[in-house]
């Protein structure tokens, strides 16, 4: 792979960004000089992906008709003069088919809304016990984290609308999975976590696995964002809360109702309250 022509192509894509201003030579002029208070950012969410296949794979699906992405990143991302490189597929002010069907905060049809980043990594085999996830390597997620600092900045994207794949998608998708670093991305600036003082004021001595109301928790969770639909069944009900926990609550993510998970969703919600986007 020639690192260097694909590195100008990720430059050349990143200019294409600015596409918009009028052309010198248009046959007509545009005034600028008032410009409507009544409008606001069309990117409000971003969201992080798993490829489930190696780079040269993942890098031809994302760049046939099909499915899109804006950025992917190796799991080794290479050095150009000592930087990292992430490869940007479509440009931000583009519409990339990465999400598909989804919802998040009342919102449908997230690719019309979101900037999307697919990470190179295998996602997870079939074992005995269930599902085994693979980690994602501390440079990779440097650059994501390098990366979305900058998109997060730039569109003012909220905590809340930081998501997994599986938070807009939790019948559908698994991606990132839960061996991904949320806390360490909130850390640095990136999404949402929970303050675990908050969490234990809101569990008040209970025992974290303590059931509780399966329905009452699954409202709290669409407060926050999921997509909670009347007519579930009980398998997509626990879909939901377990992509719920493999975000917040990642050393148990089997989509049990449990006072854990709903003192979690309670502190989330009282840390990032709905501004009404």
């Amino acid at each position: 792979m020639k690192r260097g022509l694909l590195t100008a192509a990720l430059f050349m894509l990143a200019g294409c960004q600015h596409a918009g201003q009028q052309n010198a030579d248009a046959p007509f002029r545009l005034e600028t000089a008032r410009q409507a208070q009544g409008a606001d950012q069309r990117i409000r969410f971003l969201v992080i992906h798993y490829t489930a296949e190696d780079f040269n794979n993942a890098l031809n699906t994302l760049t046939d008709e099909h499915v899109s992405a804006h950025y992917l990143i190796p799991a080794q991302p290479p050095l150009e003069e000592g930087k990292p490189v992430a490869w940007q597929l479509v440009p931000e002010n583009m519409r990339a088919w990465h999400a598909g069907v989804s919802g998040w905060r009342g919102r449908t049809n997230l690719n019309d809304t979101s900037v999307g980043i697919e990470l190179e990594n295998k996602g997870y085999s079939n074992a005995l016990l269930g599902k085994k996830f693979y980690p994602f390597p501390p440079g990779q997620i440097d650059l994501l984290a390098n990366l979305s600092q900058e998109i997060v900045a730039r569109y003012q994207i909220e905590p809340r609308n930081v998501v997994a794949h599986s938070d807009i998608a939790p019948q559908r998708k698994d991606d990132p999975g839960p061996l991904f670093p949320w806390q360490e991305m909130a850390e640095r600036g990136i999404g949402a976590w929970p303050d675990a003082a908050r969490v234990n004021q809101y569990l008040a001595g209970r025992n974290p696995l303590q059931p509780v109301g399966q329905a009452q928790l699954l409202a709290l969770l669409k407060a926050y964002g999921y997509s909670v639909e009347d007519n579930m069944t009980p398998r997509q009900q626990r879909r939901v809360i377990a992509a719920f926990q493999m975000h917040f609550r990642q050393n148990d993510y089997r989509g049990n109702a449990d006072a854990q998970t709903e003192a979690i969703v309670r502190a989330l919600l009282q840390q990032f309250p709905d501004k009404n986007d």
